[in-house]
C-alpha cells in the first residue's frame, strides 16, 4: 500500500533528521501532556470530592435557619435560630413523616480550648446520639457518647481528627482533660478523619444540652431551645424529594407562614450538593483544557513552521522525485505521512509522559486525589494530535506539490 510505503519513508527522515524531529514533536509533547494533566487533575479532584460528599450519605437532609445572627465571640451561630427542638420532635412524627427514618438536632457554636499549654479556637457542636450515625461519623479512638450521658449532659467531649491535632492530642488523649469556655470536659473519644465538606474534623463534640446551656446560652424561641441545624435522612435516595416536601411542609405550618411567604429555614440534600460540585469541576474542567488545548495549537503551528522549512531544504529532493516520475499526490502523501508520523510519536510521548507527571503530583503533601487519565481522553489525545498533525501538515504538504521539478533540480 502506499500509505506503508511513504510510511517507511516518514520514519527513514525523521531518524535521519533527530533533532529537526524532536524540535518538530515538542509543541505537541508539550500541548498533549499539559492537556492530559489538566482534565487529570479536575477528574481526580472532581471524583474525590463527590466521593467525599457521598460518604457523608446520599440521603442526608440538612436543614438550617434561613436567617442566622452571631451575636457575640461565644455565641452559637443560631442564636436568632427560628429552628428549634420543637420542630425535631415535628419531623420525629413518623405519621407525618413516614419517609424519614433518622433526625439529630445540632448547636454549634466557637469556642476555645485549652489542654494543657496548648489552646485552640474551634467549633464546639452540641449533638445526641443519633448525629454519629445519621453523618456517618467513624471513631478512631475511645467511644461515642451513651443516650444517659447526653441525657445528663455529661461534661464529656468527643475531638475531630484536626481538633485533636492542634491541641497535640492523639491516641493518648483518651481520659485526659480539655477545658471548653474554661468549662473542664473529658476527652472520651477522637473521630477518623473524614475530610471533604461539612466534616467534623474541625469540630469539639459535646452533648446537646451543655452546648445549649453551659457553653452557649442558646435563646429560646416559642418555648423551646434553637438550634443551629437539624440533620435528617430520607429512607431511600428515591425518598429525599418526597422527605423534603413533608419537612417543609410542616416546618411552614409550624412556624405561622403564609402561602406568600419565604421560607425562615432552608433544607439542603446531598444530591443537590452533588449537582452543583458536579456543574463546577466540569466547568473547570473544560477551562484547564482550553488552555492545554493552547499548548497544542502552539506546538501545532510550530509543526507547519518546520515543516515548511523541511520543504525548502528538500527542494532538490522533491525535483529529483517529479524528475523520475513521481505525481503531486505522491509528494503530497510524503509530507502529510511524515507530519502525522512526528505527531502521533509526539503525542504518545506526550501520554507516557503526563502518566508520569501525574504520579509525581500524587506524591504532593497535601494532594489527596489521583490524577485521572482515562482511555477516553488517551483516544481524545491521539486523535488531536493526528488532526493536528494533518491540518498542519496540510499547507507545507501543498506547497512541496507546487513546486516546479526544473526549478527544483536548479535549488541550491
Amino acid at each position: 500500500m502506499r500509505i506503508l510505503r511513504y510510511f517507511n519513508v516518514a520514519l527513514e527522515s525523521i531518524f535521519a533528521h533527530k533533532m529537526r524531529a524532536i524540535l518538530t514533536m515538542l509543541g505537541i509533547i508539550i500541548g498533549v501532556t499539559a492537556v492530559l494533566v489538566t482534565l487529570g487533575i479536575g477528574r481526580g479532584a472532581a471524583a474525590s470530592i463527590t466521593s467525599e460528599i457521598a460518604s457523608q450519605g446520599t440521603t442526608l437532609l440538612t436543614i438550617s435557619p434561613g436567617a442566622a445572627n452571631t451575636g457575640g465571640f461565644s455565641q452559637g451561630s443560631g442564636s436568632a435560630s427560628t429552628l428549634t427542638m420543637g420542630d425535631v420532635t415535628a419531623i420525629r412524627d413518623r405519621s407525618l413523616h413516614p419517609n424519614v427514618t433518622q433526625v439529630a438536632p445540632a448547636y454549634t457554636g466557637s469556642s476555645q480550648l485549652v489542654a494543657g499549654d496548648v489552646n485552640s479556637q474551634n467549633q464546639v457542636m452540641g449533638v445526641t446520639s443519633e448525629m454519629f450515625p445519621v453523618r456517618n461519623w467513624e471513631m478512631e479512638y475511645g467511644r461515642f457518647f451513651t443516650d444517659a450521658e447526653i441525657e445528663d449532659q455529661a461534661h464529656l467531649l468527643v475531638l475531630g481528627s484536626t481538633v485533636a491535632g492542634d491541641l497535640s492530642l492523639r491516641g493518648n488523649a483518651i481520659g485526659q482533660s480539655v477545658r471548653v469556655n474554661n468549662e473542664p470536659f473529658t476527652v472520651i473519644g477522637i473521630l477518623k478523619e473524614a475530610g471533604g465538606f461539612g466534616g467534623a474534623d474541625n469540630q469539639a463534640i459535646v452533648p446537646l444540652g451543655v452546648a445549649q446551656g453551659r457553653l452557649f446560652n442558646a435563646k429560646r424561641y416559642r418555648g423551646d431551645y434553637t438550634v443551629t441545624s437539624i440533620y435528617a435522612t430520607a429512607s431511600t435516595e428515591e425518598m429525599v424529594p418526597v422527605s423534603k416536601v413533608e419537612i417543609e411542609r410542616t416546618f411552614r405550618l409550624r412556624h405561622g407562614l403564609k402561602s406568600g411567604d419565604d421560607n425562615d429555614f432552608n433544607i439542603f440534600d446531598q444530591a443537590s450538593l452533588l449537582d452543583i460540585i458536579g456543574t463546577v469541576t466540569g466547568t473547570l474542567t473544560i477551562f484547564l483544557g482550553s488552555i492545554g488545548a493552547i499548548s497544542l495549537l502552539v506546538g501545532g503551528i510550530g509543526i507547519m513552521n518546520i515543516m515548511l522549512v523541511s520543504v525548502t531544504e528538500r527542494t532538490k529532493e522533491i525535483g529529483v522525485r517529479k524528475a523520475l516520475g513521481a505525481y503531486d499526490s505522491d509528494i503530497l502523501l510524503q509530507f502529510l505521512v511524515e507530519a502525522l508520523v512526528l505527531t502521533v510519536i509526539g503525542g504518545l510521548i506526550g501520554i507516557g509522559l503526563s502518566f508520569g507527571i501525574g504520579w509525581l503530583i500524587g506524591q504532593i503533601p497535601g494532594v489527596d486525589f489521583d490524577v485521572l487519565i482515562g482511555a477516553d481522553i488517551i483516544a481524545m489525545a491521539i486523535a488531536v494530535s493526528a488532526a493536528s498533525g494533518f491540518v498542519f501538515g496540510l499547507y507545507p504538504a501543498m506547497r512541496a506539490t507546487r513546486l516546479d521539478p526544473i526549478e527544483a533540480l536548479r535549488y541550491e
